[in-house]
């Protein structure tokens, strides 16, 4: 499995690795920016990403905005739901209901901060990864 990483905190960042890695190859991004384009590329390639966990929180273009993307895109190409990313939200904010209300049709779950291995690992047999 391909997974897409994208978080601003370096700590952060090394914990969902080390959590993700057994599962698959990880690839990282610090920002939204480089999520986009990387799974841009990762399409244009034809290896898309099968997981995708994006905070919510990143600078130069957001978690939220980053899913949208990713999601018109995917309708873009013509992608058939079971075939798209999944897409894990991960965020530290106490809004967490709300904030998922507004787009829960885009993802397939979320995590709250701070995360454990026993939550992600939770988190991907919900979502059907595991």
């Amino acid at each position: 499995m391909r997974i897409l990483i994208a978080e601003d905190d370096f700590y952060s960042r090394k914990l969902m690795m080390a959590y993700l890695s057994p599962f698959g190859e990880c690839d990282v991004a610090v920002n939204g920016v480089e999520a986009w384009e990387a799974f841009l590329d990762a399409h244009d390639a034809g290896t898309p990403y099968s997981l995708i966990c994006l905070d919510i929180m990143m600078p130069e273009m957001d978690g939220q905005e980053a899913l949208k993307k990713m999601r018109d895109e995917e309708d873009r190409r013509q992608i058939e739901r079971h075939k798209k990313a999944k897409i894990i939200m991960i965020t530290a904010l106490d809004e967490m209901k709300a904030i998922m209300a507004s787009y829960h049709s885009l993802c397939d779950g979320y995590l709250m901060k701070p995360i454990n291995h026993a939550m992600v690992v939770e988190q991907l047999k919900e979502c059907g990864v595991i």
